[in-house]
Order: C-alpha cells, then sequence, then structure tokens
C-alpha cells in the first residue's frame, strides 16, 4: 500500500525551500559587511577594519555551512515530490564553492575578489532556489 501524501511532501518540500533561501539570505547579508568592511580595508582601514573584515567572513561561514545542510536537505524534500517534473537544485556546485571560498584567505584583495564571487554565487543559489518554491507553491 502506497501512503504518498502529495500535499504533505509538497510543504515538506516548501518549508526546506524557505530555510535554505533563509539561511542563503544571512549568508549574503554577512557577505555584503565583510565586502563594505573589505573595501574600508583597501584604502587604509588599519586593523579594525581588517578584523571586522575576517569576523564577517567568519559570521558568513556559518550561514554558508548552515545554507549547506539546508539546501542538501531541500534537495531530498524535492526527490520526494511527485508528479512535477525537472525539480532540482545543484547543491553540489554551492557545496564546491562553500569549500572552496574558506580555503586559503590572505591577500586583502583576493579576499574582496572571493567575497564577490561568494555574493554571485549566494544570489544565484537563491534565485534557483526561489523558482523551485514558485513551482511547488503552484502544484
Amino acid at each position: 500500500m502506497d501512503t504518498y501524501n502529495h500535499q504533505e511532501e509538497l510543504s515538506e518540500a516548501i518549508a526546506a525551500g524557505e530555510r535554505a533561501i533563509q539561511s542563503l539570505q544571512e549568508a549574503q547579508a554577512k557577505l555584503d559587511s565583510a565586502r563594505n568592511w573589505g573595501l574600508l580595508d583597501l584604502i587604509g582601514g588599519g586593523i579594525f577594519s581588517g578584523f571586522m573584515k575576517h569576523a564577517k567572513i567568519n559570521d558568513a561561514s556559518v550561514y554558508i555551512e548552515q545554507a549547506k545542510r539546508d539546501l542538501s536537505t531541500f534537495s531530498d524534500e524535492l526527490d520526494d515530490v511527485r508528479d512535477i517534473e525537472q525539480l532540482n537544485v545543484d547543491v553540489d556546485g554551492f557545496l564546491t564553492f562553500a569549500d572552496f571560498f574558506f580555503d586559503g584567505l590572505i591577500a586583502d584583495f583576493f579576499v574582496q575578489s572571493r567575497i564577490n564571487e561568494g555574493q554571485e554565487q549566494i544570489s544565484q543559489a537563491i534565485i534557483k532556489v526561489q523558482n523551485i518554491l514558485a513551482r511547488l507553491k503552484n502544484a
């Protein structure tokens, strides 16, 4: 006997997607702050601006790790939803980015470039999840 409940699976997928969006947005906000501190650091902000930049990067890493977990859960929940074609979020691409992002942050200019790349990756992930959520909510 198949006990599949389409509405329940949709609700679970939507909730997981909304959690993923929230953690991605938190990571993005922390990277925005890190970028601002980084710009100040590049123009001679001193020790304090460098410290704040790295503190915000560390804060962002916490949210990125949470986003990785949330995206993985979202992906699993999408697998449970039947009757809707082509629902997937590229968790692997985001995981690769997140792992790469935090390896060897050294020079200020390089860090600033990595922050910008991170913001772009997060923005793309948010858009993908939002698009999938829209399809789920209209199903």
